[in-house]
């Protein structure tokens, strides 16, 4: 596949292939600017590639490098929305919320709004929406940064669970000693992606495991990871396997469960080889919070979520020191029988495109109704129907004018909601449920807000207006008004709602040129000829002048059918555009 930003623009990436199994943690290496968190995106689902195409993804969750603490919710609030957007129920969700902020220690912040937080205890929200469904592709764009020490060690299990369970984890990290002892490294240069060789930093914890079988019965097949096997002479039916810890569980099981079985003896956890200068001046840039809120939050939560494991938790052993004084052996765990797997947890419901939608659409609504952007254009549209309709005046005319005020509504909703959230949130939605699905929900919130602004509009106009016609001789029925009068508010609507669409995000990125074009399409679908919106306003005011009731149908459906075609263009747009 290859990546550009425009048409015309430089290739940052170009013929890149990449294949990604399961059980597999994937590290991207490379100079600023190579062109890593476009790749990290493009995997995500958020960007769509120039050139070629990506298949299989799974079931995705992304870190962005700076995660926006300007969200209008709590922590907790937050993560049940991102919960339900993967897939989960709300009480679900709502439980692995909780669970996930005390495993990164900010229970604490779970009821904080967002933007109150720390850039450390807002990393740690970000973390743990991505952790929080169990995603088959997690995808982490220097997601270590600005966590505390205990925050990356607890992230660094979390991975490895990920990993052991099956999932397919691509990471970015400027420190080289980052899970590297479990990672396949790859490295962007010139433009392309090429496989890194073992290189002395390429070191991390290993675990050896000693078990016994059968005398000189070969090792199961299949078993997972890169392993050293070493037999005794002495004793041909010992042996020693050493491999990384992402994959000590799963060699454990497999060890276990083999036909006939092997006997565990001894499971050792190896000394990591000391860290560089380098390494430690890397992490302590990690360290960005302030102290006073470092002192706020509490210690992470010991306990780490069940594993796939089939035994207890093995204790790391002490490095040994040189010399002739005797040293203590290693700690290890003694297995005397194969301890029974504990449960998985069940996964997520199976999402279906209506689910995800209506949880975004939920999202987005509630981010739009606390961030009270929407109060401007409900006092524009109460204000132009202030100064137009007037108590006793004809009923049919009064419905034209409220249907007319509020195509410009339905545009400014539509620009609010496509751009309500901060590039690095709408990355995550996107990765969480697609980006073309994330745009046709602001699309419907938009709409949504404007269908309530018009019923209302209505409603009030039916009350203080009279039902007759133009020159007060002829009366007018006042249900067939009032049908006739919803259907050309949500023909308005629809139509407002379109042009918003066209002149905001994705297809305009620039304010100012979006607000102009706003305007002009604004007018544009008022007078026009041929216009729907124009067409429904027009039937009420003629059926004013001889007292006759005309139902806008035929409007209502080229508005229906120019919106959905517009949403589908502008889903598109977004989905390559990002």
């Amino acid at each position: 596949m290859g990546r550009r930003h425009s048409l015309r623009g430089p290739w940052v990436l170009r013929g890149v292939g990449l294949e990604l199994p399961a059980h597999t943690l994937v590290r991207v290496e490379g100079a600023n600017g190579s062109g890593k968190s476009t790749l990290l995106r493009l995997l995500a689902g958020i960007d769509a590639p120039t050139e070629g195409r990506i298949t299989g993804r799974p079931r995705t969750a992304y870190v962005p490098e700076r995660f926006p603490p300007a969200l209008p919710f709590t922590a907790a609030g937050y993560l049940v929305h991102m919960g339900r957007i993967h897939g989960l129920g709300a009480a679900e969700a709502a439980g692995r919320a909780e669970e996930w902020l005390t495993r990164f220690g900010a229970a604490g912040h779970a009821r904080t709004p967002l933007a109150e937080l720390s850039k450390g205890t807002s990393q740690k929200v970000a973390v743990a929406q991505a952790l929080l469904a169990g995603p088959d592709l997690l995808v982490l764009d220097e997601a270590w940064t600005g966590l505390d020490a205990g925050a990356r060690e607890e992230l660094d299990r979390a991975v490895t669970e990920r990993v052991a369970e099956g999932a397919t984890v691509v990471f970015v990290d400027h420190d080289p000693r980052r899970l590297a002892g479990s990672a396949v490294a790859y490295r962007l240069e010139g433009l392309t992606l090429a496989p890194v060789g073992t290189a002395p930093h390429h070191f991390g914890p290993s675990v050896r495991i000693e078990a016994t079988g059968r005398a000189s019965a070969p090792l199961p097949a299949g078993l997972p990871g890169a392993l050293t096997v070493d037999r005794d002479a002495g004793n041909p039916s010992s042996v020693r396997v050493t491999t990384t810890t992402a994959h000590s569980d799963r060699l454990l099981h497999a060890l276990l469960t083999a036909d006939p079985p092997w006997h565990i003896t001894r499971v050792t956890r190896l000394p990591e080889p000391a860290r560089s200068h380098a390494s430690e001046k890397a992490a302590a840039m990690d360290q960005e919070e302030s102290p006073a809120q470092n002192a706020q939050q509490p210690a992470p939560a010991a306990a780490p979520a069940p594993t796939v494991s089939a035994g207890p938790t093995v204790t790391p052993a002490p490095a040994a020191s040189a010399g002739p004084a005797a040293t203590p052996a290693p700690r290890a765990h003694r297995w005397p029988r194969p301890a029974p797997e504990p449960p998985s947890r069940p996964a997520p419901a199976p999402r279906t495109a209506l689910r995800v939608t209506g949880a975004t659409v939920r999202y987005q609504t509630a981010m739009l109704a606390r961030s009270q952007r929407w109060l401007a254009p409900l006092l524009l549209y109460a204000a132009v129907l202030g100064i137009g309709v007037r108590a006793g005046q004809p009923v049919l005319d009064s419905l034209g004018y409220a249907a007319a005020a509020l195509v410009p509504v339905a545009a400014w909703f539509t620009g609010l909601c496509v751009t309500q959230e901060p590039r690095a949130a709408r990355a995550v939605t996107a990765a969480a449920g697609g980006p073309a699905r994330a745009h046709r929900a602001s699309l419907l919130t938009a709409l949504g807000c404007a269908l309530a602004v018009g019923v209302a509009g209505t409603g009030v106009v039916l009350l203080i207006s009279e039902p007759v016609s133009t020159d007060h001789t002829v009366a007018v029925p006042l249900p067939p008004a009032a049908l006739a009068g919803l259907l050309a508010a949500a023909c308005c609507a629809l139509v407002g709602t379109a042009a918003g669409a066209l002149c905001a995000r994705p297809v305009l990125h620039r304010r100012g040129w979006s607000l102009m074009a706003t305007l002009l399409a604004v007018l544009l679908v008022l007078v026009g000829r041929g216009s729907p919106a124009r067409d429904a306003v027009t039937a009420l005011v003629t059926g004013s002048t001889t007292g006759t009731v005309a139902l806008p149908l035929l409007p209502l459906l080229v508005a229906a059918v120019a919106a959905v075609a517009v949403a589908a263009l502008t889903s598109r747009i977004a989905a390559l555009r990002g």
